[in-house]
């Protein structure tokens, strides 16, 4: 479980939580177009400057303590990681959606990597006990 950290600046603030609410659009779509529209909102990124470590993780945090508490829904991983992608986009840098999976236990899971490939979010639902491996990465 994600517990949302402290409540960021508002130049943080801001941007996760318009990003947020475009990742939670998404899931309005047919369950076929919803990851074809998270790539391809990921890919039109690509000609932003690279962003930090720093400044990815400090975007992530943002977006987990963006999240709406009046969303009955799940929040997923594929959301969060989205919500990162665009919010660091509408701060004028871009970073990479990263789509993973693993054996045992069987699962898939969503996170962000920085230029430099250092990843953010991949931690999430035992991340460090059964790692991730990459399957999908956006340039």
């Amino acid at each position: 479980m994600i517990h949302a950290p402290a409540r960021p600046s508002w130049n943080r603030r801001i941007p996760a939580y318009v990003a947020m609410s475009a990742a939670l659009c998404l899931k309005a779509l047919p369950e076929g177009r919803r990851m074809r529209a998270r790539i391809t909102l990921t890919q039109c990124t690509r000609a932003l400057p690279p962003a930090g470590p720093v400044h990815v993780r400090q975007l992530y945090q943002a977006v987990l303590a963006c999240q709406p508490p009046w969303w009955r829904g799940q929040i997923d991983c594929k959301e969060r990681a989205l919500a990162t992608v665009l919010a660091c986009a509408l701060t004028g840098r871009h970073c990479r959606l990263v789509l993973g999976a693993r054996t045992l236990p069987a699962a898939f899971h969503a996170w962000v990597a920085t230029a430099d490939g250092t990843e953010i979010g991949n931690e999430e639902a035992g991340g460090r006990d059964h790692p991730w491996t990459a399957v999908y990465t956006t340039l």
